[in-house]
């Protein structure tokens, strides 16, 4: 799912991809966050993400004029989780829509483990 939206000077595409590495790269600068968690849905085993594989730990939906943008975290022990998760939402919602000119309207996070 390509996102397009108009300028002044013509149009702009930004591919999906793009915009799950941002929002993996903006998730891995907030404080408490360990990694990203890709899910194996046949037996519902957490597995941590690197660097190169930060779009498995986000999904991006298009809603009507704006996408919708869930993470899925693996959290470090003892950071209260809710500060964690309210600092994740507004440096994504920030780092997506000032890099790629796309809104967002929801950041959904799920916090799937918790490390030491």
């Amino acid at each position: 799912m390509d996102c397009k939206f108009s300028t002044e000077l013509g149009n702009v595409t930004v591919n999906e991809e793009v915009m799950l590495k941002v929002a993996g790269y903006a998730a891995l600068e907030c404080y408490g966050i360990v990694g990203m968690a890709a899910k194996r849905t046949t037996d519902g085993f957490v597995q941590l993400m690197g660097r190169e594989n930060l779009g498995r730990g986000v999904r991006i939906r298009a809603a009507q004029d704006s996408v919708d943008v869930d993470l899925y975290i693996i959290v470090e022990y003892g950071i209260s989780i809710s500060a964690v998760a309210a600092t994740l939402i507004d440096t994504v919602k920030y780092k997506i829509e000032h890099l790629t000119g796309i809104k967002v309207g929801r950041v959904n996070v799920s916090v799937e483990d918790i490390r030491v």
